[in-house]
């Protein structure tokens, strides 16, 4: 089936939020909650896309943007949908609109021990920037990254 990419609307927030406690937030505190995910859908400095295959919702990416720099704050790919290209096209719509608007680079973090994620970045152009230390709530070490544009 094909995979459907488009920004969020109010109603993709709950969803975008449990995806986010099950792929990205897991033994952590949930901080993306239903609000906040509405409240970033609402703001005009923040993207936030949906990839759904038929009416499921299957990946996400959450990228806010400032002058000449952007911040990828959440992306997630559910399980089912790894490996597949998925996360491959959500990331490429995503710098493809950061490139329109005049962004010089891109940001991003993940979990130090989270190897996929870190070598999807990698694979994607995405260089180490620093290791920093109980970057999640002080619990887990966290990398972060940066793209070139």
């Amino acid at each position: 089936m094909p995979v459907t990419i488009r920004l969020a609307t109010a109603r993709d927030a709950s969803d975008v939020a449990d995806l986010s406690r099950r792929a990205v937030e897991h033994g952590l505190p949930w901080s993306w909650t239903p609000a906040r995910v509405a409240k970033a859908i609402a703001d005009p400095n923040t993207n936030v896309i949906v990839a759904r295959i038929a009416d499921a919702l299957t990946g996400f990416g959450v990228m806010e943007y400032q002058d000449e720099t952007a911040h990828l704050v959440l992306f997630a790919v559910d399980a089912p949908g790894r490996r597949k290209g998925v996360g491959s096209q959500l990331l490429a719509w995503l710098e493809k609109v950061a490139a329109a608007a005049g962004i010089a680079q891109i940001h991003l973090e993940a979990r130090a021990d989270n190897a996929a994620a870190l070598a999807f970045y990698r694979k994607h152009g995405y260089r180490d920037q620093a290791e920093v230390l109980g970057m999640y709530y002080g619990a887990e070490d966290g990398v972060r990254l940066v793209k070139m544009l």
